[in-house]
């Protein structure tokens, strides 16, 4: 399986007439926050492909509309649509599976100013704890907790700044040793040098940095 990553920045490789062509084999497209809709929706239409997303700490205008009541999306066990025109569905707080690969999804970053879509350390705690019940019937009925954890906040000490705002959470560390996600993917965290470092295993998962685009091959789909 192919997954196309996106955060924080407008790709011109992602955004351009071309992006059927560069990116036709892809699979899955997560965006871990921080771009507009209207981006979101020229992915879908353009690749025609499943797109997930959790909303950063900018761009909020649309947040008001996918608040839901929830935690579970399945494409097998229950379904729901909540894309509002943009192709795109919000996982939040939530979890989906697609093409057998399980995606949950935590938005936000860490409280700096008391601005929407911003928590705590402990409100991020609380957030996950509405994971927990679908993440152990994945782990009864299909093997595994979930494949992807798909965020806007990097890791407290992996990737994160020194400032308030880009500072990660540590309840992410805590999430990885029990649940062991194959990946973390992350926004928040801009690369002015594409070089710099993206990626870090951290126990049983590889932490990625979403930020611009970045592509990842990963088992076959099951």
């Amino acid at each position: 399986m192919k997954i196309l990553c996106i955060s924080d920045h407008i790709d011109p490789l992602v955004y351009s007439n071309s992006i059927r062509e560069r990116f036709k084999d892809i699979d899955v497209v997560l965006s871990a926050g921080d771009l507009p809709m209207e981006y979101l929706e020229f992915i879908v239409s353009s690749l025609n492909k499943s797109l997930f997303f959790v909303f950063g700490n900018h761009n909020l205008a649309e947040l008001h509309r996918y608040k839901t009541s929830g935690t579970v999306i399945s494409s097998n066990w229950m379904h729901e649509e909540a894309s509002y025109g943009s192709g795109a569905v919000h996982i939040g707080s939530k979890v989906r599976i697609e093409e057998g690969l399980i995606v949950a999804g935590l938005g936000g970053s860490r409280r700096y100013n008391r601005g929407e879509n911003q928590y705590t350390e402990f409100q991020m705690n609380l957030e996950i704890i509405k994971l927990i019940p679908t993440l152990i019937l994945n782990r009864i009925f299909r093997g595994r907790f979930l494949d992807v954890l798909l965020t806007h906040a990097s890791p407290q000490g992996i990737h994160d700044k020194e400032d308030p705002c880009h500072r990660g959470f540590k309840a992410f560390l805590w999430f990885m040793r029990v649940f062991k996600p194959k990946y973390l993917i992350h926004g928040h965290i801009h690369l002015y040098d594409l070089s710099d470092l993206r990626t870090t295993q951290y126990q049983d998962t590889l932490v990625v940095n979403a930020f611009s685009h970045y592509i990842i091959e990963t088992e076959e789909k099951q």
